[in-house]
């Protein structure tokens, strides 16, 4: 096809994804009362992670409780709740049609590829689709809520009380889920450097000193200034790295 072809192509291929999120971003804007459940869950002292781990200590015979704490959220501008409902529906909207987004975006790209190539393709988009599922996961069910229970519990006095308002709560989830799920793209990423011969098992094992401090200083940029949320994100992204020296491997 022509240059100007290629870009009807494009074109429609966007079309097509705007349209699906417009559609999935307005039947979970009419979900407000379940789609805002689900997002201020992990605010809850109560929330699924910590009665999970409260059944795990009485598995293995060990009576412990989390404490209950509650951390108020406000909103300081008029339109600051209508603004976080469209904008939190349609962010989800984009997530639950993200299969189909990858989809076309392939299908655009692969009559580009060679045979060889598409055989690569296809299991390389589907396992950075999972682990980015992982990783979204991961910050919902554990990196979030401790970090917000940590941070919104936090006081330099008893006299000052926390009130987090709901833009600050929406934008540190949002962002968090973003970085992790990117983050967690470090084993393809490997594969695929050492692929085209920039990276190997050897030069990764050489440098996992200095891939450690990375990690941190990486963490330290993408987290919220505190030293707990830092190791929570160092740990699992060292797992990665480990991980990936295998995956080169």
């Amino acid at each position: 096809m022509t240059l100007w072809e290629h870009l009807e192509e494009l074109r429609k291929v966007i079309l097509r994804i705007v349209i699906a999120v417009a559609v999935s971003g307005v039947l979970v804007f009419c979900f407000k009362d379940w789609t805002f459940r689900i997002l201020l869950a992990p605010k809850e002292w109560d929330f699924v992670t910590y009665r999970a781990l409260e059944r795990l200590m009485l598995w293995v015979h060990y009576d412990f409780h989390f404490e209950p704490y509650h951390v108020r959220l406000i909103s300081t501008d008029l339109s600051a709740q209508f603004m976080m409902h469209v904008t939190a529906s349609f962010v989800l909207g984009a997530l639950v049609v993200s299969p189909y987004i990858i989809y076309q975006l392939f299908s655009f790209v692969a009559p580009a590829l060679y045979t060889n190539e598409r055989r690569y393709a296809v299991p390389i988009l589907g396992t950075m689709y999972a682990l980015f599922v992982i990783g979204v996961l991961m910050n919902y069910f554990i990196l979030f809520p401790i970090a917000f229970r940590f941070l919104g519990t936090y006081q330099v006095s008893p006299e000052i009380e926390n009130t987090i308002t709901l833009e600050s709560y929406v934008t540190t989830f949002a962002s968090l889920t973003l970085v992790m799920g990117l983050v967690f793209q470090l084993p393809v990423l490997m594969w695929i450097l050492s692929r085209v011969g920039l990276v190997s098992a050897s030069l990764l094992k050489t440098y996992r000193r200095h891939a450690l401090v990375a990690i941190m200083v990486v963490s330290a940029i993408i987290t919220p200034p505190d030293i707990f949320t830092l190791i929570l994100v160092t740990i699992p992204l060292y797992a990665l790295y480990e991980l990936s020296i295998r995956v080169v491997r």
